[in-house]
């Protein structure tokens, strides 16, 4: 009997968790799902055999140490900030680690002892990153294997709300980490275009963007990712001209979400005074000038500030989401970005019976026999409610094959390995079609 180790029982973690019972007797796992709370999933696993669930503090050096002990695979779906310390324990204990998040500096110096060891520590595993990459490199594969070269890629991915439960002027529902959300895109983007380097910094990244149109969803609108450039060479593509990877949003979000970063309410650096005595309205009004006229309204002062209609489109996703009125914020000690990411939640939240969905796009340009072409890669995912939702499949049904190829045997990749390779993607993304999860393909001659 294999065991695996799940770490991590939160939002993300009930496609992988599905998928891991649906395999256990067949493979013959046995599967213990630990985090902070597990409450929600004693129902499920409680007339289970093969699984079992326990509190888990990844901060408790016992605990972590004797839990991974008893594994074969550990899969983290903790905390990006958590997956270290479980890596190094898992290295310790000479034990396979999964996990869907970036390669990061310190992973990057456990490769040589994982090689050494003969472990596999499988990063970027899931949605983006993860499928972004194997379809990528698909095509890509396929481009080089045709005689084509490649001249641009450029890739967008969007955790969003399906149609059917798009139901407030924003267009948008948290799928993922809210926080995450909050804070994305700080620093500066860096990509490539026309063999030019290009910088976008954070107070200028959501007036940049491309504008996209999905046949059957309508139009988006994209926004530069931190880092572009750090896959040319994984990717094979070190001199390929243009470069992009971002996000995608509906049509409208950017322009309003520019509002929150050229205010400050997205800096989670600096804690507020007397956050807990403040209101939505205060919060707001604090971070304005001071009133050149006391009879003007917040809302007007907001718009003249920065430079909006007062009932134009942005100021009516500021008011739907009660910025101008007195709800109390009720946090002590925190930051803009904890009382922008509490009011947030209590509106874009994912209501019972609602629906999210995934869009990604990738695009291609390529010469071959002297002609220009071009192949755009979309796919789009809907989810099935609240609990079972796309952005859960998409980031753990792909950890969930991995998982099962790894114990089978199936993959020699050692060390840190992140899912580029045919052996890896191609077996993925079969199954994942079985899924529902497949990309449409349309090419091209420019």
């Amino acid at each position: 009997m294999k065991k695996i180790l799940l770490l991590g029982a939160g939002r993300s973690a009930s496609s992988l968790i599905r998928y891991l019972f649906d395999h256990a007797t067949a493979e013959d796992w046995h599967i213990t799902i630990g985090d902070i709370s597990v409450t929600h999933l004693e129902p499920i696993v409680g007339p289970i055999s093969f699984a079992e669930t326990i509190t888990f503090n990844v901060h408790d050096t016992k605990q972590r140490a004797a839990e991974v002990a008893k594994a074969d695979l550990v899969i983290s779906l903790l905390p990006a900030v958590f997956h270290i310390e479980v890596a190094r324990e898992c290295l310790k204990q000479e034990k396979h680690l999964i996990t869907a998040s970036y390669v990061s500096p310190e992973f990057l110096a456990l490769h040589a002892e994982a090689q050494k060891k003969n472990l596999t520590v499988m990063m970027e595993s899931g949605l983006d990153p993860g499928i972004d990459h194997m379809s990528a490199m698909r095509v890509i594969r396929s481009v080089k294997d045709a005689g084509g070269k490649l001249t641009s890629f450029k890739s967008y991915t969007g955790g969003l709300v399906a149609p059917e439960s798009d139901n407030n002027p924003w267009n948008y529902k948290f799928t993922w980490n809210p926080r995450n959300v909050v804070l994305a895109g700080q620093g500066t983007a860096k990509y490539i275009k026309q063999g030019q380097y290009k910088y976008i910094p954070y107070h200028k990244l959501f007036q940049r963007t491309d504008d996209f149109y999905v046949e059957g969803y309508g139009h988006f609108e994209g926004y530069a990712n931190r880092d572009s450039l750090s896959y040319r060479e994984p990717y094979g593509l070190l001199d390929i001209p243009t470069m992009l990877r971002g996000t995608l949003r509906r049509k409208g979000y950017c322009e309003a979400w520019n509002v929150f970063v050229q205010l400050g309410l997205t800096d989670d650096s600096y804690t507020l005074d007397g956050s807990e005595r403040m209101s939505y309205r205060t919060f707001v009004e604090s971070f304005l000038p001071p009133a050149a006229f006391p009879e003007q309204s917040m809302a007007e002062r907001l718009s003249l500030y920065l430079g909006l209609p007062v009932d134009g489109e942005v100021m009516r996703k500021l008011e739907w989401l009660g910025l101008f009125e007195e709800t109390p914020v009720g946090l002590e000690g925190a930051t803009p970005a904890q009382i922008l990411e509490k009011i947030l939640k209590e509106k874009l939240s994912l209501a019972p019976g609602d629906k999210d969905m995934i869009v990604m796009q990738h695009q291609f340009g390529y010469e071959l026999g002297g002609e220009q072409r071009e192949i755009t890669s979309t796919l789009v995912v809907l989810g099935e409610d609240e609990v079972q939702t796309a952005m859960a499949k998409t980031v753990g049904l792909p950890v969930g094959i991995l998982a099962r190829l790894l114990l089978q045997g199936k993959i020699t990749h050692r060390g840190v390995v992140i899912p580029i390779y045919p052996e890896l993607y191609e077996p993925v993304l079969a199954e994942l079609e079985d899924y529902g999860i497949r990309f449409e393909e349309t090419e091209r001659v420019l």
